[in-house]
């Protein structure tokens, strides 16, 4: 049993048949493991019943889960930094509200947190998407890695235990998938450890994905190459020194 805090949270965006066992299995892996801890789901602008889902599993658990409500929804990178704001404890956990990843596997990383770990970032065994999904998903994960100079071998799990403070100490812009590029980019230039562990993949059982669309997949790539060009680009050349000076 683990003494410190964990704020565990899901963003959830048209979820509803996948999160009653997700946030069940959520709260019996947290009572066997964790002293302290606080579930979180973040409704990022649902139209199917979500919201409904939400408030009977809240009734249920009582004050340990909270949910967070966006009227519209903000994107992926939104409902992330939604969730990490809305945590309270010392280490946040967090995994996608579709149920592809086996919240009971959340222990491996608890005891990989060691002093001096910044977050302990999973790594999919294999991943169960359709073979179109598996491509486009190696390719992206291969080229944000070489864009990005990221050692992380699996940009694109999202299965991550983070200490909250390093959270506090960065602040993400993304609004799309590339929020999880823009994290663990930030997080490795803490200077802090990274621990990596296998988890498994599951298939997807309910609703679709929202990443492997046309539409999606143009918007992550144009605000993919934005990101490299601020976060790598800009400083190089001085800019957003000089432009923070001048509105000092």
């Amino acid at each position: 049993m683990y003494s410190y805090g964990v704020s565990v949270f899901f963003p959830a965006y048209n979820d509803a048949p996948a999160l009653p066992e997700l946030v069940g299995k959520a709260f019996s892996v947290l009572e066997a493991n964790v002293e302290d801890f606080e579930v979180i789901v973040v409704n990022d602008g649902s139209h199917d019943n979500t919201g409904e889902v939400l408030c009977e599993l809240a009734s249920r658990h009582g004050s340990r889960m909270r949910i967070v409500t966006h009227e519209l929804n903000r994107g992926y990178g939104g409902a992330l930094r939604s969730g990490f704001a809305a945590a309270t404890k010392e280490f946040v956990f967090y995994t996608d509200g579709d149920g592809q990843y086996d919240v009971a596997e959340l222990p491996k990383l608890l005891k990989r947190m060691q002093p001096g770990v910044s977050f302990v970032n999973g790594y999919k065994l294999e991943r169960n998407d359709p073979w179109h999904r598996i491509w486009i998903g190696k390719t992206y994960n291969q080229f944000a890695r070489l864009l990005f100079n990221v050692s992380l071998r699996d940009i694109d799990c999202d299965f991550r235990l983070i200490r909250r403070s390093l959270l506090e100490e960065i602040q993400l812009v993304s609004t799309s998938g590339t929020i999880c590029v823009e994290l663990v980019r930030k997080l490795e230039l803490c200077g802090m450890d990274v621990e990596e562990v296998g988890v498994h993949h599951y298939p997807r059982l309910h609703g679709r994905s929202q990443f492997f669309r046309v539409k999606s997949l143009l918007s992550t790539l144009y605000q993919l190459v934005r990101l490299w060009v601020w976060l790598l680009v800009l400083p190089k050349l001085g800019f957003r020194r000089a432009h923070a000076q001048s509105h000092s």
